[in-house]
């Protein structure tokens, strides 16, 4: 099994430092043996399974050789916990699963993670960030509706996310729907083919119109749309007459929405209009700084300030850099440095090579499954396509970081097919070795194209 990058930083980095500081006697007796399980925050958290050994490790005399010794080593751990667990899996157990379970809307699954306590706040952002925390916080009250615009990876789907969490924590009664727009056209499309007299129509309002708060990603797709956006129109005025909360997101300002019609254009701009800019340096560093706590990685400052740096792209781009010199870290067993930058994104400084595409994840994936890329991106459901299919989709959002809209459109499915195929994935390679395996096979033949 790899090795995850604060097992490897304690092993050739931690380790030495600390032979160097702590007594001999404290070093060969309690140190040597503890156990990386876990970082949190800027604490690695060591496992040993002996009270006694984790007690006298607390003891300030120890204790404050080891903060010394970590502050030697340029990592942002400076501080440790020590837990009695015989290994990691022992601590796991011990921890419990306390996740929040994903938060249950009438549209698409909304993702745990993204609050507004994960969101990391800027001057490109914060303007964006009061807006949407003054709405959960007053929904219907404050802007209405709040309409978010910006490029791709910025942090829209975030903040609609976050909206929703929020909502669910401290009013649990509030009837939340999260979609995309993509999603309304389909529900849409759906009740009319069904035909008048199956009732199909009126389900469809009740979804979308009996709620408290709508969250509609990615609007720009009703351009050109006037069927759609006739039906949007109306759900619009139905809600806002009854001051329900509406919050849209688009990657362009209304005025630039082709073909939409000015009764619709001119509700959007009677709300609070947030323009999302691309984040500056230090911002872009403390969101991979947040990447990496999450992933339970630590990186020097240094290198994640070197990957902002890279080019201007938007976060998504980044974060996926980040990615892969994590994978890579693990792969190859060594701490993250500049030097392991370069050669896992295969660029030297000023030099950019050719990203990773999502075709190149395809047609790796039916390689190595023996299926063809018709298979994958095909409609039949089959056994031995929907595997290759729904790992696909995992490795696209794992190792790219795309909108889930756009993956879906790769494989001719919605945007819920991709959320499901990625929770089922990453849920059975935890309990599955063979599909993990085969998983970390194929990011080391990505990894090494």
């Amino acid at each position: 099994m790899e090795k995850e990058n604060y097992e490897i930083l304690w092993e050739q980095t931690f380790l030495p430092e600390l032979e160097k500081t702590v007594s001999s006697i404290a070093f060969e007796t309690y140190v040597k043996n503890l156990v990386p399980v876990d970082v949190n925050g800027n604490k690695i958290v060591l496992a040993t399974p002996v009270k006694v050994f984790a007690d006298a490790i607390r003891d300030k005399a120890i204790g404050n050789k080891m903060r010394e010794a970590f502050s030697k080593c340029n990592s942002y751990i400076n501080d440790f916990d020590v837990v009695v667990a015989s290994n990691k899996e022992e601590y796991e157990k011990q921890l419990g699963d306390d996740e929040r379970e994903r938060i249950e809307t009438q549209g698409l699954p909304v993702n745990p993670k993204y609050t507004f306590e994960s969101f990391v706040v800027g001057s490109s952002n914060e303007f964006i960030y009061a807006a949407a925390k003054a709405v959960a916080e007053n929904p219907g009250d404050a802007y209405n509706p709040l309409f978010i615009y910006g490029g791709t990876g910025l942090g829209k789907t975030h903040i609609l996310m976050a909206i929703a969490n929020y909502l669910k924590l401290h009013s649990p009664r509030t009837n939340v729907l999260y979609a995309t727009c993509e999603q309304f056209t389909n529900h849409l499309i759906e009740s009319i083919s069904r035909g008048k007299g199956t009732g199909a129509g009126i389900d469809f309002r009740k979804k979308y119109r009996n709620v408290d708060v709508l969250l509609i990603d990615d609007v720009q797709f009703l351009a050109k749309k006037q069927g759609v956006q006739t039906e949007f129109f109306h759900t619009f005025n139905e809600l806002v007459m009854q001051n329900k909360q509406i919050v849209l997101t688009c990657d362009r300002p209304p005025r630039e929405i082709e073909v939409l019609e000015d009764r619709l254009r001119t509700r959007f701009e009677g709300g609070l209009l947030a323009d999302v800019q691309v984040p500056d340096l230090e911002t872009k560093v403390a969101i991979l700084k947040r990447k990496a706590e999450e992933k339970k990685c630590i990186v020097d400052l240094n290198v994640l300030t070197y990957i902002a740096e890279m080019d201007d792209s938007d976060i998504r781009t980044i974060i996926g850099k980040l990615t892969k010199v994590i994978f890579a870290s693990k792969l190859h067993e060594k701490p993250i440095t500049i030097d392991l930058v370069n050669n896992a994104l295969k660029e030297s400084a000023g030099e950019k090579q050719e990203e990773l595409q999502a075709e190149d994840i395809i047609t790796c994936v039916s390689n190595f499954y023996k299926v063809t890329k018709n298979d994958i991106c095909g409609k039949r459901k089959n056994k031995e396509f929907v595997l290759p299919r729904q790992v696909s989709m995992y490795l696209i959002l794992d190792m790219m970081t795309l909108p889930q809209v756009t993956v879906g459109n790769f494989f001719g499915r919605d945007h819920a097919t991709v959320i499901y195929a990625r929770d089922k994935i990453d849920k059975q390679i935890k309990t599955d070795d063979k599909l993990a395996r085969e998983i970390n096979d194929i990011k080391k033949m990505l990894l090494k194209q």
